[in-house]
């Protein structure tokens, strides 16, 4: 079956435009995790005000993380087939009106509704926002919007931990929940006007003016240069034949440790360093504003570092590998040394930010000469949240049976088993690549 016709993109041909889609993208990106992940960084605050326990207080970040999981499922095989565009705007909008939601009503029995929505709208963003990178933008400035999209998920975060402790100490929790939903509204709408209506990038009237300038200045690609770029058995190979020849089992199970780590420890992190070192809400959860700040630079890193080995797959077993070696470090000064501990956890999700680039920004790109990017995306990205609801109930559950050295113990397991999963997987994903 073929796409909508308000599904098919207009390749960019200008470099300003490419640009300023670029911007978009890193712009939307940023308000989605002010709206997502605002419940964690205030979840310590909402154990005291509402008088719940952990595994109540963190029911709402699990069944987002399962709606947003489940949901990119779908929304990666709509993304593909229906105006990508539009499916953004519903998302960031939905996902704003779920944060007033929460600070009008604040009891858990619509919180915990709210966010499960929550989840559901958060996944209509991802996959279509990458089919429009890959697709609208040459190779160039894709490579360039996957980091800077990534960096502006950790900026976002590091905004959203140092924002949340100003809002519970000057005017309480819901603050927390009222301007994020206020500004992703307002986000929302400039995205539907410059990126999917009337004279936005990517809108039929754009796609036809570039289609006239093409024809005047330098002439337009042949039908036959075309074909022959993108063959038409890639066209048509389905989603089941991508997973034999790609190692995606093995990748999707990497994904899954890889949201296991970076998400688990941005939520509980604020709670171990109050329960284990006795620090107040305000100081816990601004302790964890250190985790994403890291996380700029490893996805710069990370880029740097593909650049010179070729290959996502072994870049990111170098990366499980390297927060492996930070959690057994940890170990010796996990309840005498605080600054070590924010530093060891630093690192660690800074190489989970490093490998959620190379495993669900740069190799859905792949895929984009089979029409699948969105597709991919979103099944690469529901594994992420998968490993992400494991954590956010697992991690508090081992550490109110078994203490926090022991959930220590299993992020060190956790690094050995992402890195050689890669290590496997690399050799079949090298020949899967080729000349892609």
């Amino acid at each position: 079956m073929g796409r909508e016709e308000s599904a098919v993109l207009k390749k960019l041909t200008n470099e300003n435009q490419m640009k300023f889609l670029c911007f978009l993208c890193c712009l939307v990106y940023f308000m989605s995790y002010l709206t997502r992940l605002n419940y964690a960084a205030c979840m310590v605050e909402l154990q005291n005000d509402l008088g719940i326990g952990k595994s109540i207080a963190g029911l709402p970040v699990t069944m987002c993380f399962l709606s947003y999981g489940i949901g990119q499922l779908v929304c990666g095989v709509l993304g593909d087939k229906f105006s990508p565009q539009k499916m953004i705007f519903t998302g960031l909008a939905g996902a704003s009106a779920c944060n007033l939601l929460v600070a009008v009503f604040p009891g858990m029995e619509v919180i915990i509704p709210a966010w499960f929505l929550n989840g559901c709208f958060q996944s209509m963003l991802w996959p279509p926002m990458v089919r429009i990178m890959a697709e609208m933008q040459d190779d160039k400035w894709y490579r360039l919007s996957c980091v800077l999209v990534s960096m502006a998920s950790a900026l976002a975060t590091v905004a959203l931990y140092v924002f949340v402790p100003v809002c519970i100490q000057v005017s309480g929790w819901k603050t927390a929940f009222i301007l994020p939903g206020i500004l992703g509204i307002v986000t929302a709408l400039f995205w539907i006007r410059k990126a999917g209506m009337g004279e936005g990038i990517g809108s039929p009237e754009t796609g036809r003016r570039e289609k006239q300038g093409k024809d005047e200045i330098s002439g337009q690609i042949s039908e036959t240069e075309k074909q022959e770029k993108v063959p038409e058995e890639q066209k048509t190979v389905s989603f089941a034949r991508l997973f034999a020849e790609a190692p995606l089992v093995l990748i999707l199970l990497a994904i899954i440790l890889q949201g296991t780590l970076r998400d688990g420890m941005t939520t509980w992190m604020p709670v171990y360093m109050k329960e284990v070192f006795g620090m107040s809400s305000a100081k816990s959860i601004l302790s964890a504003a250190a985790l994403p700040v890291f996380g700029v630079f490893s996805t710069l890193f990370a880029s740097i570092l593909l650049s010179r080995l070729k290959s996502e797959v072994f870049t990111a077993a170098l990366l499980f590998g390297a927060g492996m070696i930070a959690s057994t470090a940890m170990l010796p000064f996990y309840d005498n040394a605080p600054a070590m501990c924010i530093l060891m956890m630093t690192l660690i999700t800074g190489c989970m930010h490093g490998v959620n680039l190379m495993l669900i920004s740069r190799v859905p790109g792949r895929f984009t000469g089979f029409g699948k990017v969105s597709t991919v995306s979103g099944v690469l990205n529901a594994a992420t949240y998968i490993g992400s609801s494991l954590s956010t109930y697992g991690f508090g559950a081992v550490a109110d049976r078994a203490g926090w050295l022991t959930v220590i113990l299993l992020w060190a397991a956790v690094g050995l088993l992402g890195a050689v999963l890669m290590l496997a997987a690399r050799r079949k994903w090298d020949r899967f690549c080729g000349g892609r």
